[in-house]
């Protein structure tokens, strides 16, 4: 998932990561995966579980294990990505700690082996050779179309951010001590074979990735090998170590990781503020002053009576539909940050400007969102509702998932497009939403009331290519 603190260490002599429209490698196999939508995306990956079986029975409670017996689908998680691939990367100016760590679990301790500025294949080929280090590549999906092309689909399927790592692990070697991790965990087997050991906690483990103490760990709960063509899931917060096992030269395995920050809590925290806000327009109890002294000594004895009698009133609006629910900083959160689309077709104004008898449809649908929030208007005027649509048409490829990166000026205009995104008052909130409903319609049954306002609406969208005639 995001790194929390990826800066650049040093310059890379000028040298760009591949532009996004690059096509670096092709794979000729026919591939196992079905790219048809997202949801047979990720039915192709789970095979031969059904989807509704995976989330009814597996999804956050329990781990799978998929062995595969199919040598197209070894041969094609290996053209994922295998060690060979790090010689060209290499070459095009990665660095370490921003694009790669060197790890060693030693005596139960993580130890870093990272140098210092830009990687230089020989030196990081040694590395792993004699200090026996685990390659631990961050967000190769920047690099390897294949993936870009698989995580873009997931984050459809998801509706979360999808990221990925790659471990490269020699023989009798282990990379990692035993630690959890807060993001749903899926493990493609690239090359080799790797021994999994998982546990079962003792104690109530935290909220975010943490290494483990021995009093931690458990009793392990499955012991399972992973080779070529498997798929292994866990749930947050499981405990988990890998090694690669002796008579194996290396193993190379790819995590793809999802559903950070993505829990009830997390939601609450988002749409409470506004539910908030607006519970106080219309409810005067919640303007009238605290309790004399109540911030300076303990809660008296009618305040959690008070507070609970609040929350019973909002959870009552919020069911029979008097109460709006408004998430803006995930929606914004995850539109910035997801993969731009892995097909570059339709990505300018193309085909005619909608006119009031066309029928249209939106185009890029999985990677559109809508919030309504407050905007202040004049410096003096009161807050209104607006309408914004976000997309992420315009995103970058090679800064996915990798936090806080230094920005040209260039890119940061391009994140603030993102962020500002297309603005519209409330009243259109229905007719977005109806293109939302719909296959395709006329421009004419748009819930506007005038051919001026449907007209703006429609041309609004196919400017930022998220709308067509048809």
């Amino acid at each position: 998932m995001p790194q929390k603190s990826a800066k650049k260490r040093s310059t890379n002599g000028g040298q760009q990561l591949p532009p996004k429209h690059s096509r670096t490698e092709e794979s000729h196999m026919s591939p196992p995966l079905n790219f048809d939508s997202p949801a047979s995306l990720f039915e192709s990956l789970i095979q031969p579980m059904s989807a509704e079986q995976f989330f009814k029975e597996i999804w956050e409670k329990k781990p799978l294990h998929l062995q595969r017996s199919d040598a197209n689908m070894a041969s094609y998680y290996k053209s994922l990505f295998q060690l060979s691939d790090m010689q060209a990367l290499c070459a095009q100016g990665l660095h370490y700690y921003r694009d790669l760590h060197l790890v060693r679990c030693v005596n139960g301790k993580k130890k870093v082996l990272n140098k210092e500025g830009q990687v230089k294949f020989n030196v990081l080929s040694k590395t792993i050779t004699q200090n026996k280090a685990t390659l631990q590549f961050h967000q190769p999906q920047r690099f390897k179309d294949e993936l870009w092309k698989i995580q873009e689909k997931l984050e459809c399927f998801f509706g979360a951010l999808v990221g990925s790592n790659v471990y490269i692990t020699p023989e009798e070697s282990q990379g990692l001590p035993p630690h959890y991790d807060d993001v749903e965990v899926f493990i493609l087997q690239l090359e080799g074979e790797k021994h999994w050991r998982l546990y079962t906690p003792t104690v109530p483990l935290a909220a975010e990735y943490n290494l483990v103490s021995q009093e931690e760990i458990g009793s392990p709960s499955h012991d399972i090998t992973l080779k070529a063509g498997d798929l292994l899931y866990f749930p947050r917060g499981t405990i988990h170590q890998a090694i690669t096992p002796a008579g194996v030269d290396h193993s190379t395995h790819l995590t793809l990781s999802t559903y950070q920050r993505t829990s009830w809590g997390d939601l609450l925290l988002d749409v409470f503020p506004s539910m908030l806000l607006d519970k106080s327009r219309t409810d005067v109890s919640l303007r009238e002053g605290i309790s004399r002294g109540l911030l300076l000594g303990p809660s008296e004895a009618d305040f959690n009576k008070n507070l609970a009698r609040t929350l019973r009133s909002l959870a009552d609006d919020l069911e029979s539909g008097k109460q709006d629910v408004r998430s803006t900083h995930m929606k914004r959160d995850f539109i910035m940050n997801r993969l731009p689309p892995y097909s570059q077709d339709q990505l300018t104004p193309s085909g005619r400007i909608p006119a009031l008898e066309d029928e249209v449809c939106l185009t890029h649908k999985s990677h559109m969102v809508v919030t309504v929030e407050s905007s202040q208007g004049a410096a003096e005027g009161p807050s209104e509702l607006l309408v914004f649509v976000l997309h992420s048409l315009k995103n970058q490829r090679e800064s996915h998932m990798m936090g806080e990166n230094d920005e040209d000026e260039e890119e940061e205009e391009q994140r603030e497009d993102i962020s500002r995104g297309l603005q519209f008052p409330l009243s259109h909130l229905q007719a977005i939403e109806q293109l939302q409903r719909v296959q395709q319609l006329k421009v004419s049954q748009l819930q506007l009331p005038t051919d001026g306002e449907k007209l703006n609406l429609v041309l609004a969208l196919w400017s930022e290519c998220l709308l067509q005639a048809v």
